[in-house]
C-alpha cells in the first residue's frame, strides 16, 4: 500500500518548484505549494490547480507557516542575479528567515526537510571542478553576496538544527539547471540565448565566451531531489547535483543558434563583477549514495526548452 505523504514545497510555483510539485503528485502525494509569486508564476502550476491533492497558498516564507506535513522541500528564493539583486535585502531574508521558518516547522511537526542550496556557495572557485568539501571563495560584500551568503547561512542553519534539535535534513547544492518554465527574462544564459535566437537578435556573450558552465536538465535534477529525500537518514549532504558535462558559453550559444536555425550573430560585452569563470560539479557522492546520474543530453534538453519558449515569442 502506497503511503500518501503530505508534502510542502516552498517556491512551488517557480521553475524547479513547479516541476517538483508535478513529480510529487505523479508519485501519489498530497502537495501544498507555497509561493509569494515574486519570481514564481501561476502559469507554471495552472495545470495542477484542479488536482484535488494539490493546494496553492500565497505565502511569503519570511513569515512562519503553520501546516501539518510529513516532508518539506525549501525552494523559495529568487535564483537569478537579475531577480535576487532587485531587492538584495529581501533575498537574504528569504534565504535566512525562510530557513529558520521551515526548520522551525520541521522541528514542530517532525517533518523531514530538504534545502535547495546552490553551487554559488563555492563563489568564484579556486578549485576546479568543485567537490562538496570545498569551502568556497565568496566576496561577502559584493552584489552577489545577498544570494551566495544567504544560501551559505541557510546551510549553517540546517546543520545546526540537525545537530541541536535532531531535525532530519537533506541539503543539495544545485548547479546550473535549465528547462521549460524557466523565466524568460531572468538573465540566465540558456533562457537569454534561446529568446535572442528565436527573435534573430544578436546573442550577447559576456567576456570572451570561454567561461564554462555545466547544464543539467530539470527532470534529471528533480530525480536527484527525490533520491536524496528517500536516502537513509545518515545521508544528509551537502550533495552536489548537476551535470558534469562542461561547455563554454560560446559553445552553448552556437548550439542554440544551430537547433533553432536562427540568423543571430554573437556579440561580446564585458564580464559582470564576481561572475564565476568555471562551474562544474563533482558528483561522486550523488552517484555513490543516491545512484544518481543525469541522463538527458544537452541537445535533447535544449530542444524541449526551445519548444517551450517558442510559444512565448
Amino acid at each position: 500500500m502506497h503511503m500518501r505523504k503530505r508534502i510542502l514545497v516552498t517556491g512551488g510555483a517557480g521553475f524547479l518548484g513547479s516541476h517538483l510539485c508535478e513529480r510529487l503528485l505523479q508519485d501519489g502525494h498530497d502537495v501544498i505549494c507555497a509561493d509569494n509569486f515574486f519570481t514564481g508564476s501561476k502559469d507554471n502550476i495552472r495545470h495542477l490547480i484542479d488536482n484535488p491533492y494539490f493546494e496553492l497558498m500565497r505565502h511569503d516564507i519570511t513569515f512562519p507557516l503553520f501546516v501539518e506535513v510529513d516532508e518539506i522541500y525549501n525552494l523559495a528564493c529568487p535564483a537569478s542575479p537579475v531577480h535576487y539583486q532587485h531587492d538584495p535585502v529581501q533575498t537574504t531574508k528569504t534565504s535566512v528567515h525562510g530557513a529558520i521558518n521551515v526548520l522551525g516547522l520541521a522541528k514542530r511537526v517532525g517533518a523531514k526537510v530538504f534545502q535547495a542550496s546552490t553551487s554559488e556557495v563555492y563563489g568564484d572557485p579556486e578549485i576546479h571542478p568543485q567537490p562538496e568539501e570545498y569551502r568556497g571563495n565568496v566576496n561577502p560584500i559584493g552584489p552577489r553576496a545577498c544570494y551566495d551568503e544567504g544560501k551559505r547561512c541557510a546551510e549553517t542553519l540546517f546543520f545546526d538544527y540537525h545537530r541541536q534539535h535532531g531535525v532530519n535534513i537533506r541539503v543539495a547544492r544545485i548547479f546550473n539547471t535549465y528547462g521549460p518554465r524557466m523565466h524568460p527574462n531572468d538573465g540566465r544564459v540558456v533562457s537569454n540565448f534561446i529568446m535572442q535566437a528565436l527573435r534573430n537578435e544578436p546573442i550577447t556573450i559576456y567576456g570572451d565566451g570561454a567561461q564554462t558552465r555545466s547544464f543539467c536538465y530539470c527532470d534529471d535534477l528533480i530525480e536527484g531531489f527525490m533520491r536524496l529525500m528517500a536516502a537513509p537518514d545518515d545521508i544528509i549532504g551537502p550533495i552536489n547535483l548537476g551535470n558534469p558535462g562542461e561547455f563554454t558559453i560560446k559553445q552553448l550559444a552556437e548550439k542554440v543558434i544551430d537547433l533553432i536555425g536562427s540568423k543571430s550573430k554573437l556579440t561580446f560585452e564585458d564580464l559582470p563583477v564576481d561572475d564565476p569563470l568555471q562551474r562544474k560539479p563533482i558528483i561522486d557522492k550523488a552517484q555513490k549514495h543516491l545512484g544518481w546520474n543525469p541522463k538527458i543530453a544537452l541537445e535533447d534538453g535544449l530542444k524541449k526548452t526551445i519548444a517551450y519558449f517558442e510559444k512565448m515569442v
